[in-house]
């Protein structure tokens, strides 16, 4: 049976005034229009939907049943309608993003903290992981975008936005005193007690790419899963810490730990935005990304 869905929604309608003449007034059409609908919808289901009344109209048995399953499936059309209102004006909704440890520490989060202040009831779900874990679950549709750093890998369907530099340092505490105020070759790296990265992490794909264009290879003394770690491993000195240099500023600041001068500068990357344009955004989503371009 094809029946015009718009017979159904003239009908509840009529049933919520119990007139012809309210349903036309609050769907603004004429009486007749609404009339010849509920005329149509009788005769395509051969059942009599109402009785004309002294005042309006009362609904047949037939016409009862019918509206309870009308009423039901009409007005929650109309919730979820209110529901894509409310997030399209952000009072409700969720953003699913994707971030290391590092994009999450030094990037993400003031944006974070300002954007839950303005829309207290979009729910955010942060993903932690390491870039190429992150990348992964944006092409498999689990995010909304990511926030990485590179180097990384894309897809003719990836949009990629830097929004903030970053630079990579190897810093040491007391018992490397010595080297100071050196200048450190990288070749003279590969004899150090290296504190690195697990080699599942951008940061440590770009460092050892770095490495390698200078012919220089090295074996660490400790892979760490955080930067966090390396730090703190830094200051008992157990090794020269590789790490981005954010991670080591409080204690550079302080004095515990120093930065080696490497001769070869080594040269910056970036914090980037990744989304993956097979995939719409929300409303909030879209609206993090927009205060993300403001800054």
């Amino acid at each position: 049976m094809n029946v015009n869905l718009e017979y159904y929604r003239i009908f509840y309608y009529v049933v919520k005034h119990s007139s012809i003449t309210g349903a036309a007034t609050e769907l603004c059409i004429s009486q007749p229009a609404v009339s010849q609908a509920i005329k149509m919808l009788e005769t395509s289901l051969e059942s009599k939907l109402f009785i004309r009344m002294a005042k309006g109209v009362a609904l047949t048995q037939e016409g009862e049943a019918l509206y309870s399953y009308v009423k039901q499936g009409y007005e929650s059309i109309m919730k979820g309608e209110a529901t894509v209102k409310r997030m399209q004006n952000l009072d409700v909704g969720e953003i699913r993003i994707g971030a290391s440890d590092m994009t999450l520490q030094f990037y993400l989060l003031p944006f974070l903290e300002e954007f839950h202040e303005l829309y207290p009831n979009i729910k955010v779900t942060v993903t932690n992981g390491p870039t190429p874990e992150t990348i992964q679950f944006l092409h498999d549709g689990h995010i909304d975008f990511g926030v990485v750093s590179e180097p990384f890998t894309t897809t003719d369907h990836d949009l990629v936005s830097k929004v903030a530099r970053i630079q990579d340092t190897f810093v040491a505490g007391r018992r490397f005193w010595e080297l100071k105020h050196r200048q450190i070759c990288l070749e003279d790296l590969a004899r150090m007690p290296i504190i690195c990265l697990e080699k599942n992490t951008s940061t440590r794909a770009y460092m050892d790419s770095v490495l390698k264009k200078a012919g220089v290879s090295i074996t660490p003394e400790f892979e760490l899963a955080t930067s966090d770690m390396i730090v703190q491993f830094a200051l008992r000195s157990l090794g020269i810490g590789m790490v981005v240099k954010s991670f080591a500023q409080p204690y550079l600041n302080s004095g515990e730990l120093f930065e080696l001068q490497i001769r070869s500068k080594i040269p910056e990357r970036h914090f980037c935005i990744i989304q993956d344009k097979r995939f719409p955004l929300s409303s909030a989503a879209r609206r993090l990304l927009e205060m993300f371009e403001e800054l």
